[in-house]
């Protein structure tokens, strides 16, 4: 029998989606095929440090999103790059714990989903699923990711963005003209609905802008558009596929963080969403090239809106999108034929995949003739 690879789920993290990303490996961790796949659960606390898991029951308060936390280790570790898998060793005595062939990224937000971890990886010559720096860097961003999807004729909604140091041009009677409302504001770089609110009248402008501006520097302003909120799912490398779309429907305002994570009937979903043929082909077709113009590779979550007039627009594209029990990137994948446990084994086998392409690069010319 061919020796099991050894996959190691890395979860929790520095950003404020911390939460979110413990649930999303507990239920992959639960799906994976073991017959083929030997797990190494690996947590990133709040503080930063890296922790190894020998309990596969490593939640505390599972069911209380609000006061769930990763169980306490004794011992810290690292990743320590090896010839042929990544080794851990612990940061105390430096003894050698497991190896590793592949890292699987659960790690919503900040941290780990805008590239930094991907860095750290990719250093240490570990293959990893989802995109790589680049593509995890401008899915997180806000800004420079519609700036990429408008530049290259994709529809978008109309934007704004300002840095915390140009705070005092930012007037409530400037936006109102330009995007009408009610408009939205949020952090450049965050997901999950984290710091947004809808802002309908000038009494709730201020505390919505100084609240964005807790969780990031340069904050969105955006218009409001009205329409339904529908969802795909891509999957792939150079030759991405995309799922059939699927439909939210939040109870609330909008579909807040709450109606993601904690509630879980604050939000509907239609999945597949109810649409035309040649409806659901164009969102198909723009999920694959927002994919590829973002430089996006394994795996993303775009979400849109439809207006009445059937326009499509464009919201954002997710890296690392939630794999919770109610979360739509798994969920769109099995109403379209894949289920969960081989959703996780393509992602495995698409990361492989990238890294044995990369390591045919050059990384010298010192031998090379044409030098």
């Amino acid at each position: 029998m061919d020796k099991k690879m050894r996959v190691g789920i890395v979860f929790g993290g520095k950003s404020a989606e911390h939460e979110v990303s413990l649930q999303s490996a507990k239920n992959i961790i639960g799906a994976i095929d073991k017959m083929k796949y030997d797990v190494v659960v690996l947590s990133i606390d709040k503080k930063g440090s890296w922790h190894l898991h020998q309990n596969p029951d490593f939640l505390l308060c599972e069911d209380n999103l609000q006061e769930l936390q990763i169980e306490p280790t004794n011992e810290e570790v690292a990743l320590i790059p090896g010839e042929q898998s990544t080794q851990l060793i612990t940061t105390s005595n430096k003894k050698t714990m497991n190896e590793i062939d592949v890292v699987f990224p659960v790690l919503h937000g900040p941290y780990g989903e805008d590239g930094t971890v991907q860095g750290l990886l990719k250093l240490a010559n570990i293959p990893f699923v989802g995109a790589s720096v680049l593509g995890s860097a401008i899915g997180m961003d806000k800004d420079v990711m519609k700036r990429l999807l408008r530049d290259a004729g994709l529809p978008i909604a109309q934007f704004l963005v300002f840095k915390k140091s140009s705070i005092s041009e930012i007037t409530f009677e400037e936006i109102e003209i330009k995007l009408g409302l009610p408009f939205f504001i949020k952090p450049a770089n965050l997901g999950s609905s984290v710091g947004i609110r809808k802002v309908k009248k000038r009494e709730e402008f201020e505390q919505a802008v100084h609240n964005a501006f807790q969780y990031d520097t340069k904050i969105l302003l955006e218009e409001c558009v009205l329409g339904r909120e529908i969802e795909c799912s891509v999957l792939g490398n150079d030759n991405p596929i995309a799922s059939l779309p699927g439909e939210i429907i939040p109870h609330d305002d909008f579909y807040s963080y709450k109606a993601k994570y904690i509630d879980e009937k604050g939000a509907f979903l239609e999945i597949p969403a109810k649409l035309p043929d040649n409806i659901t082909e164009q969102f198909r077709e723009y999920a694959i090239q927002a994919f590829k113009v973002l430089c996006c590779e394994g795996m993303a979550r775009v979400d849109f809106f439809l207006r009445e007039n059937s326009e499509i627009i464009i919201n954002e594209i997710n890296t690392i999108p939630g794999f919770t029990k109610i979360s739509m990137y798994p969920k769109l994948w099995e109403v379209s034929g894949i289920p969960y446990a081989e959703l996780i084994d393509r992602l495995i086998q698409l990361a492989i995949e990238r890294f044995k392409r990369e390591q045919q690069l050059k990384t010298s010319v010192l031998n090379d003739k044409e030098w």
